[in-house]
């Protein structure tokens, strides 16, 4: 594993105006002024410009377009990375697709391969097939989508590929037990840390969101965690406690080998 230094990381457990791209943006931009401090990764909840909704044909926007360029603004602005997802319309196709923006413009993204079919999400969107990991400062960075949660065969640290995994969500408070139990197994079976970034606040079909956003460590240790309220924070992990953990229990050497389809 290569040498890591401390990492400083942003979250925006937000509230997002429904359908009204203008509204969330302007908002966000507002919320991340209040940033005093160098941070190095700026997280956002999954679909920030809309929240989740199925109306793809009159909410997506290009690669490159309107939310892309603003990413851009703020990653340059702030000198960090931002991410987080949105409504993209690729070759025909709607894909709720995460973007990694770094401050030259330069960009990653990861389509989110569950999507939820209670809510209809793969009727309107076309699944991702391939994991991102990203690096940022030495660190090994794989970002996930919401139901992704709950696949943990999709999420697996497959040779300790990753220091990091990021999930940005719109889970709604009702099936919030899960998401509390379930992201601490995903740190503690991965050895790594997870940040989840969720919303607050009902939807556009009354659904009520409790955020619940969180960092757990490699050992299930909470670093941060907030509920109900909208929430901006900036925390720092521990680059040497990844390896630390992995030396002093070395149970991703005995991981089952396996092949997803």
């Amino acid at each position: 594993m290569n040498r890591m230094d401390n990492l400083k990381i942003t979250i925006f457990q937000g509230y997002l105006f429904w359908e009204n791209t203008d509204k969330n943006l302007q908002n966000i931009a507002l919320r991340l002024s209040a940033i005093r401090e160098k941070t190095e990764l700026i997280i956002l909840p999954e679909m920030f410009t809309t929240g989740f909704s199925m109306n793809a044909e009159k909410l997506a926007e290009p690669m490159g377009g309107k939310t892309m360029q603003w990413m851009h603004k703020i990653a340059k602005q702030y000198n960090c990375v931002i991410t987080g997802s949105l409504i993209i319309k690729d070759n025909g196709k709607f894909y709720n697709r995460l973007i990694w923006m770094r401050p030259d413009g330069t960009h990653e993204h990861y389509d989110k391969r569950h999507l939820f079919t209670l809510a209809k999400e793969e009727e309107v969107f076309t699944a991702g097939s391939e994991k991102l990991i990203v690096e940022l400062k030495g660190w090994k960075i794989c970002p996930m989508i919401c139901y992704d949660l709950r696949f943990p065969v999709w999420m697996r640290n497959v040779g300790g590929e990753y220091d990091v995994m990021i999930i940005v969500a719109n889970w709604p408070e009702r099936r919030a037990l899960h998401w509390r139990t379930l992201i601490p197994a995903r740190a503690v079976e991965n050895q790594s840390y997870v940040i989840a970034v969720n919303r607050v606040g009902h939807d556009g079909y009354e659904v009520y969101h409790s955020g619940d956003s969180t960092c757990i460590s490699p050992m299930g240790e909470v670093i941060y965690y907030k509920r109900d309220e909208e929430d901006l924070y900036t925390f720092t992990i521990s680059g040497s406690e990844p390896s630390k953990t992995r030396r002093a229990l070395p149970f991703l050497q005995d991981e089952d080998k396996f092949h997803i389809d």
